[in-house]
């Protein structure tokens, strides 16, 4: 039987918790998929999960500083909605992706007027303590190029 170790590729379904509230449910997904042992996920949750099979369901609590970390206060900046998605129907709250010279990030719109936004940059859930809820759903050798890139290609492979 094959468990979680190492270079492995792992595919997981989850659901994360604050307390009893759901935030977050990706238990019904393809998976999320990550190289083990390369810190692709957070290491309290990839240390929990070494050794576990296909079909394993574990449940682990990460406090703020194993997860999304602490709330910043200086994380309120102001942006041109031409960078955000999506564009429409902004009130404070919403959730929206900023585009980034290091790819898409999550932030909650705190104002929004006709141009510009006011965002938080923090990560919705930062500051939070949560529980993942996870079930294994396979696990397989990382490919070479998996291996030199440090991280898992889904179907189809990867550009980059």
């Amino acid at each position: 039987m094959t468990t979680i170790s190492r270079d492995k590729v792992v595919s997981i379904n989850y659901r994360i918790y604050e307390g009893d509230e759901l935030l977050e449910d990706a238990s019904t997904t393809d998976g999320l998929l990550f190289l083990q042992g390369k810190g692709n996920i957070f290491s309290a949750l990839e240390t929990t999960l070494e050794g576990k099979s296909v079909g394993d369901e574990i449940s682990v609590v990460l406090r703020p500083e194993e997860g999304y970390g602490f709330r910043q206060n200086n994380g309120i900046e102001r942006i041109s909605i031409k960078h955000l998605t999506p564009r429409k129907n902004l009130k404070p709250g919403s959730v929206v992706q900023v585009r980034t010279s290091h790819g898409p990030r999550d932030a909650v719109v705190v104002k929004a007027g006709k141009f510009n936004v006011d965002i938080d940059t923090n990560h919705p859930f930062a500051g939070k303590t949560l529980r993942f809820d996870v079930s294994v759903i396979s696990i397989r050798e990382a490919s070479a190029e998996e291996l030199a890139h440090g991280h898992a290609h889904g179907a189809g492979g990867h550009h980059h």
